[in-house]
């Protein structure tokens, strides 16, 4: 269950990345009909602490509140903070060697391998990565942090098997994430997750965010920043979200937007960061996790309603874009062990 949630604060953490955790968990939105979660702002350092910004905070809890914690969340911390040992930390002792030294507290970092022996979840904003390493928690797990400290990852943890080209990665129980943004899409995720696509939509609703991104860290990665939508592609992109069950050509896109169909292929890209077919397939995905969680419907009745014609070109995408098939994906959130087999 995703109930009791807290953040860690050490010294240099990035506002940002901490607010999104507060953004996300820290709010009732229980006028929404929305889970309201017991949240709460840990001390990982004795307080008060710095922000990278040079402000400080005072949580008024410590280490003591992870012990009922069922998720512990790690914004990410500023690269000065990970600078006072970049470059010097050697790769694990050999067996009966020194030990070397530790950025972090000894007492954080044992009650983080505490929370995750108990069966909490661990989930790292950016470099927050960083912490989850110190305390041996990427050993062997799939994991990742911003690009541009991908490789300082890896090469400090040798054990852990670091993924520079994605948003997050969830190697139960640990849940590590990309830079800034992305942030928000591994707290979703999770919430998704646990609690399903209506609350995980219902939040991102709430923050005026997608619920979910498609593609890696590679499309950021020395890259232009795409210019907002203008009037066209805006109301284009709502127009289709109330029609994903039509059949749609990037012909008949292109001449509702009053463009050719070039123009209109590179400016959908440039706005969007993806191909109009896979932005529309995406959307089709999006919604049918939502009828196969909120409804009754056939898979027949669902692909038709999304607009992938038959159950076999739904179970097709969905199984290359979820990785499971429509029935599997619903027996696993609505928790339907009469339902059928999966197909």
């Amino acid at each position: 269950m995703l109930r009791n949630v807290a953040v860690v604060v050490v010294n240099g953490f990035l506002p940002f990345e901490f607010g999104t955790i507060c953004e996300v968990f820290g709010i009732d939105r229980a006028d929404d009909g929305l889970p309201s979660y017991d949240f709460a702002v840990v001390a990982g350092e004795p307080a008060p602490l710095r922000a990278h910004n040079d402000f400080t905070i005072q949580p008024s809890c410590g280490l003591d509140r992870l012990e009922e914690a069922d998720l512990i969340a790690l914004p990410a911390v500023g690269d000065d903070r990970l600078s006072l040992y970049a470059g010097r930390i050697p790769r694990p002792r050999p067996p009966g060697g020194p030990e070397r030294p530790r950025e972090f507290p000894e007492d954080l970092l044992l009650a983080l391998r505490r929370a995750v022996d108990r069966g909490a979840r661990l989930l790292s904003v950016c470099s927050g990565a960083f912490i989850l390493g110190e305390a041996g928690l990427l050993d062997g797990r799939r994991c990742t942090t911003h690009w541009r400290n991908a490789q300082e990852l890896a090469r400090r943890y040798p054990s852990a098997k670091v993924d520079p080209d994605v948003l997050y990665v969830d190697d139960d129980p640990v849940i590590t994430s990309a830079g800034t943004a992305a942030g928000i899409d591994a707290c979703l995720y999770l919430v998704r997750k646990e609690q399903g696509s209506r609350v995980a939509n219902g939040i991102a609703r709430r923050m005026v965010v997608p619920p979910h991104r498609d593609g890696g860290q590679a499309q950021y990665v020395d890259q232009p920043v795409a210019p907002s939508c203008d009037g066209t592609l805006r109301d284009l992109l709502e127009w289709l979200r109330a029609h994903l069950d039509q059949p749609l050509t990037v012909r008949q896109l292109a001449a509702r937007a009053n463009m050719s169909e070039r123009t209109f292929a590179r400016r959908f890209v440039q706005d969007t960061g993806t191909t109009p077919q896979r932005w529309l397939i995406g959307q089709r995905i999006l919604l049918a996790q939502q009828l196969l969680e909120e409804s009754g419907e056939t898979v027949d009745a669902i692909a038709d309603r999304t607009g992938f014609g038959n159950a076999t070109a739904l179970r097709h995408h969905f199984r290359a874009w979820r990785g499971t098939t429509p029935n599997a994906y619903r027996r696993l959130f609505r928790g339907d062990p009469g339902g059928p087999s999966p197909r």
